[in-house]
């Protein structure tokens, strides 16, 4: 391992003595888990900076540290530095873990209802782009080298340049403009830009009805988003979906896709390309799933995709079971991996950080997605650290805990996730929204919020004179379920 060898270099010319095996893991695992630590840092940061400094403008800023932490990782083998890659890492993984809070919220602020699902899927594909391209600067006779290998971390930089050179030209949230700053004229400029004709009358009224609906709601704090009874059920089902895409065990495969094919007896130059071929079947298949996910819907295609790998990563632990038995089980340890990355590519792959921002209004979105990014980074750092003492200790056997995880939240989307398919933010946020019981001249009457636009004087609930009467409430219609 071409870093390994570094830190071992370098602890030997600042000590001359030779690394012990132990302290140069524990180096080594420092460096990997870092970046981890880092995304976690970011996304717990992405709510406060999405509300400071927009969507755009935090996205913009966030460049940054992608150019830093480059600079500090691609410097560190010529200052001669561990601390440098250690703490380049850490800035990297922030600028990720940002990204992954900022990133979706954007997209899904700016796109159309029919084409959400669509373009929210773009932020998946460019994360799997960026996957296959490392796997090819990777390899040996281009960037995995001993010369090759800072430049290859140093390469962060370049998406980072374009992205501060481009994303200028896009406009700002125009629904972070209207609802939450109140620039009713600017907001115009950006849907009239994104949307490319002057007719935006639908969208800004779509905003107003969100934000009438909405206008006791405030930017919220994490904590105080947790203690919200009304938001919980949507905080849950955004917390547990996250979780399937990390606890599905697909950063297994990625972490330690060789090593896989390894095991299943290939060679280990053919183990490496299989490992970009895995690279590039996500790249296809995200590409797939983009016009999918308006047509049959987020819940859907995440069930397929839960119920998919759930298949495969039984047919992992077959091929790992029998490899000494028949030579061509080698084989269907490589179609049941890629597999198993199809189905991920399908659903879990991008519908997590998609659907998080689509199951909450403006007020508690920021919040609610650094909450998810949060758990998503926590969960990767866990499989990160889990996995290799998983090896260890089961063997082949390794993948039934997450054959076993992937049926539970298979079960859980089943139940509990609701399908967001062209529905505006403010018809998904009704979903949720608790029944009340209130009293009318005597009578306990059960009564569903069900808010639209409000026009004309706002009374308050001890107006209703009468079953079957309505009420306007907080600036929407209280309707009433005609239970009594």
């Amino acid at each position: 391992m071409l870093i390994k060898e570094f830190i071992s270099d370098i602890y030997e010319r600042r000590t001359e003595e030779i690394i012990t095996n132990a302290f140069r893991e524990f180096l080594w695992s420092v460096t990997v888990s870092i970046f981890a630590i880092g995304g976690m840092l970011g996304g717990i940061s992405g709510g406060t900076v999405a509300n400071r400094f927009g969507r755009k403008g935090g996205l913009l800023l966030n460049n940054v540290l992608a150019i830093l932490g480059g600079a500090f990782m691609g410097l560190s083998k010529a200052s001669h530095s561990i601390e440098m890659l250690i703490f380049g890492r850490l800035i990297i993984g922030f600028n990720c873990g940002l990204n992954t809070a900022l990133v979706p919220m954007y997209l899904s602020e700016i796109s159309p209802v029919s084409l959400r699902g669509g373009l929210g899927t773009v932020n998946q594909l460019a994360v799997t782009v960026g996957l296959l391209l490392s796997q090819v600067f990777g390899v040996h006779f281009l960037l995995g080298t001993t010369r090759g290998w800072p430049y290859l971390l140093a390469i962060a930089i370049i998406p980072a340049i374009l992205q501060l050179c481009l994303l200028p030209l896009c406009p700002e949230s125009p629904r972070y403009l209207l609802i939450s700053k109140q620039e009713e004229s600017l907001a115009r400029e950006g849907l009239i830009c994104l949307r490319k004709s002057s007719n935006v009358e639908e969208d800004i009224e779509e905003m107003r009805a969100e934000e009438r609906t909405n206008q006791h709601e405030v930017k919220i704090t994490m904590m105080e988003l947790v203690q919200n009874k009304t938001l919980q059920v949507p905080l849950i089902i955004g917390i547990v979906i996250q979780l399937s895409q990390q606890l599905s065990g697909i950063n297994a495969v990625f972490y330690y896709s060789t090593g896989l094919f390894m095991s299943a007896e290939l060679s280990e130059k053919t183990s490496r390309y299989a490992t970009i071929g895995v690279g590039a079947v996500m790249v296809v298949m995200t590409l797939v799933s983009i016009p999918l996910m308006d047509r049959a819907g987020r819940r859907t295609l995440h069930l397929y995709g839960l119920g998919g790998m759930f298949i495969f990563s039984i047919f992992i632990t077959i091929s790992l079971l029998v490899k000494f038995l028949y030579h061509w089980v080698t084989y269907l340890s490589v179609v049941s991996t890629l597999g198993y990355v199809v189905f991920f590519a399908i659903g879990p792959g991008s519908i997590p950080w998609m659907i998080t921002a689509e199951l909450f209004s403006q007020g508690p979105r920021p919040a609610a997605m650094s909450i998810a990014v949060l758990v998503n980074w926590f969960a990767n750092f866990v499989v990160g650290l889990v996995f290799p003492l998983m090896q260890q200790g089961l063997n082949d056997y390794t993948f039934l805990p997450f054959t076993a995880l992937l049926a539970i939240f298979w079960t859980f989307t089943y139940k509990k996730v609701p399908e967001t398919k062209n529905k505006t933010f403010e018809e998904i946020s009704a979903l949720f929204r608790q029944d009340e019981i209130i009293s009318a001249n005597g009578m306990n009457i059960h009564v569903a919020r069900r808010y639209v636009p409000a026009r004309g004087p706002i009374v308050d609930e001890k107006s209703i004179e009468s079953y079957g009467t309505f009420s306007r409430v907080g600036g929407g219609l209280l309707t009433q379920d005609h239970h009594l």
